[in-house]
């Protein structure tokens, strides 16, 4: 029988977020059942929110940042107990049969799923998702702090992780948001001389804080400009949603340097191919990581000390959680407490 569960919903396209009580399908094949205690919100649960084309159609329940614990397995799941700690994210699951996922490319899968929006999301006491999108998590870190690390932490984990610079290099980070403040901190921990990049000098003690090396003012300052006078960078993370800058930040990487956009919007981004073939420079993007991805950042995080900064709220809230993101307002990753939800 399926178990009801409080739940923050969009009920018809543009609505309003409201709380309500949902129905939580029993988990079937290899299938669990997840205990919410904490969920993350982030930039793309706007347009979860926002439900214009709700793939799972009405109710739309967002949330693909949740962390709990496992109260029911389907009878085909193995290699997972009731009461494991899991962390859920952005990916939730493939097809586990393409060559992409045959490669151990799972996000890439042409049929992966997102929890809010190929299923209800975790902004709900419960959530029902395929195994193969847990990742265990470590003790170290509670529920609060991994729950950001599905999405936000898995992300900047392997951009930075996976650019390839050289040990003691320069890694820069455009955005000191949700997505950089953590990309800032695993940079500096994996040894990297880091420079965070945002606007307005008052965020300069809160990079300074995280890690940074340096701090450039980009409402002062060319960012790209700013960057090659102190040396360039090797990788550029790009955490800002608005794609404008990309081609200015060009002139800050260092000769085959990489600038990795993580943001995105529906702009094309300008660049000039004489600093593609003489400076032999790479403009790539990057999306998420596997559960086995998760679990290795969430293990960095423990062992060097890298924590999300977080607010609480209670999940009843989400509606005000995503009205303060899209100012730009949280400082620096809202979590939404499930364990009182009701």
């Amino acid at each position: 029988m399926p178990l009801t569960a409080a739940a923050v919903v969009v009920n018809e396209p543009g609505g309003h977020l409201v709380a309500s009580t949902i129905d939580v399908p029993p988990p079937a094949g290899t299938w669990v059942r997840v205990r919410v205690m904490a969920s993350g919100v982030c930039n793309a649960d706007i347009g979860t929110a926002a439900a214009r084309n709700p793939g799972a159609g009405f109710p739309v329940t967002p949330g693909h940042e949740v962390a709990g614990v496992i109260t029911e397995l389907g009878d085909g799941v193995e290699g997972w107990a009731v009461g494991d700690r899991v962390a859920v994210g952005w990916f939730g699951g493939s097809c586990g049969h393409c060559v992409l996922c045959r490669d151990g490319d799972v996000v890439h899968c042409p049929d992966r799923r997102v929890p809010g929006q190929s299923y209800p999301g975790g902004w709900a006491e419960s959530i029902t998702v395929p195994a193969d999108a847990l990742a265990r998590i470590p003790d170290g870190l509670d529920f609060f702090e991994a729950a950001p690390f599905g999405c936000a932490g898995v992300t900047v984990f392997n951009a930075v992780r996976q650019a390839g610079v050289r040990a003691g290099g320069r890694v820069a980070v455009f955005g000191l948001g949700g997505l950089g403040h953590l990309a800032v901190q695993f940079a500096a921990r994996l040894g990297y001389h880091t420079t965070a990049i945002s606007r307005g000098a008052g965020r300069a003690e809160a990079a300074e804080r995280l890690g940074a090396h340096h701090y450039i003012d980009s409402s002062v300052e060319e960012p790209g400009a700013a960057l090659a006078r102190r040396g360039g960078a090797d990788l550029i993370v790009y955490s800002a949603s608005s794609t404008e800058p990309v081609s200015e930040l060009l002139a800050g990487l260092r000769v085959h340097g990489q600038i990795t956009l993580l943001g995105a919007d529906a702009n094309s981004v300008a660049i000039p191919t004489s600093q593609l073939v003489l400076n032999g420079i790479k403009v790539t993007g990057h999306l998420t990581g596997s559960p086995r991805d998760t679990e290795e950042a969430m293990q960095f995080a423990v062992n060097t000390g890298v924590r999300p900064v977080i607010e609480r709220l209670p999940l009843e809230k989400a509606g005000d959680a995503v009205a303060r993101l899209k100012t730009g307002a949280p400082r620096f990753r809202i979590v939404l407490d499930a364990t009182e939800a009701r």
